[in-house]
Order: structure tokens, then sequence, then C-alpha cells
């Protein structure tokens, strides 16, 4: 008998290292700037501070954040001359990442409630109609822009799109053909920039929309397919 409750006790030990380990994977996405500051680098590299610029935080505070995530094993690091460079240790942080959020908007109400308000206006194509999109792109029936700043686009983009920076999209209207609907797309559903993009569309007199999906999304769908 004190021979099993030893090996009960070693197994409890060994369980609870377990758990352990992988809630340090929780503890690490548990602040929402660290969050947004992977959903961030799925767009790819960036500096420490770029990234404090993008998330809207100081240095001091972006670095903290993101050493958190390097202890968990989730961001790696380079250095060129004294800037720090961060990147996603690997693609399934990108898509564990659109996995946390897609089960938060299944599960939240409140955050389904945020997005529609967020969204009102334009509407967003729901991620079902990514394979009819990509039909109508390679077809030549609708333009696709992506209105991240470019070195995103050039880093990862979805098929046919065209690059079409938001802070430049007013001065190279001329450069979308007015005949076919447009659709733009950005980081994903949290990103503000294809809305912008669409409500200036529209004010042009295109036919607009805006996709959910980001590049995040669209590569987690095609590595589940």
């Amino acid at each position: 008998m004190e021979g099993n409750s030893v090996k009960m006790e070693n197994s409890r030990e060994i369980k609870d290292m377990l758990y352990d380990h992988v809630s340090r994977i929780g503890k690490a996405v548990s602040s929402p700037k660290r969050l947004e500051l992977i959903e961030v680098l799925c767009q790819g590299e960036k500096s420490v501070d770029r990234l404090a610029s993008e998330v809207a935080i100081s240095m001091k505070l972006a670095s903290a954040h993101l050493r958190e995530l390097r202890r968990a094993h989730l961001v790696e690091t380079r250095r060129e001359g004294k800037q720090i460079f961060y990147r996603l240790a690997d693609p399934r942080v990108a898509d564990f990442w659109v996995m946390l959020h897609s089960l938060a908007e299944q599960q939240l109400t409140g955050l389904r409630e945020a997005l529609k308000r967020m969204t009102a206006e334009p509407e967003m194509l729901e991620p079902s109609n990514r394979d009819g999109l990509m039909r109508r792109a390679r077809a030549g029936e609708v333009t696709v822009i992506d209105v991240r700043p470019v070195d995103e686009y050039r880093h990862a983009h979805l098929p046919f799109a065209r690059s079409m920076p938001l802070d430049e999209l007013a001065g190279r209207l001329d450069e979308i053909p007015r005949e076919m609907p447009v659709v733009a797309y950005c980081r994903g559903p949290y990103c503000l920039m294809a809305r912008d993009a669409v409500d200036l569309l529209r004010q042009h007199g295109y036919r607009a929309d805006q996709l959910t999906d980001g590049v995040a999304e669209w590569q987690a769908h095609t590595r589940r397919s």
C-alpha cells in the first residue's frame, strides 16, 4: 500500500508540473497588450520601437511585455546594431491567436456586440466567403486591396491582392477600377484600417466591402484545410 501511495503522489507531482508548464502560455497571453503585440507580429518581424508605436504604449512597457512573450517561447529576437527585432517563434503562434479570438467571439456575447458596433458600417464579408472571393478575384470580377503598411504586404498577403496602404489610398484611387466591387482587408477583425478604407472608397462612389479575415486568419484556414 505504501508503494502505491508513493506512486500516486509522484504521479500527482508530475501532473502538476505538466499543467504548470502549459499554464505559462496562458499567463503570457493574459494581457490585452500582449495579445495585440502577437496580432501585430502575425504581420511580420518588427522592431521594439515600431511595436510600441503600433500598440500605443511606451518602449519600456513594450519591452517588458515582449520579454514575457519570449519567456513563454512565443516570440524570438534578433539584434541589428542597437535595434532589437521581434518575430513569432512559430507559425502555430499565429494559429493560436486566430483560434483564441475565434473562440472568444463565439463564446462571449459582449465581444460579438462590440464587433458589430465597431463594424456597423461597412458590413463585413464573413470568412465563409473566402473561397468565393478568391474565385472572383482570380476571374477578375473583384479588386482585393491590402491596406496594411507595405512591409507587411511584402511579408505575406492574400492571393491576387494589391498593396494599397491606407495612408496612400486617397492619392491612388485612380489605380482602382470603378466598374467592379472592391474588397479591403487589413490585419484581421480587430483592425480598423480596412473599415476606414471602405468608408473612403464609398465616399468616392466605389462599391466596397471589408473582409473579416487578415493574413493570419487566411493562413490558419489554409493549414487546417
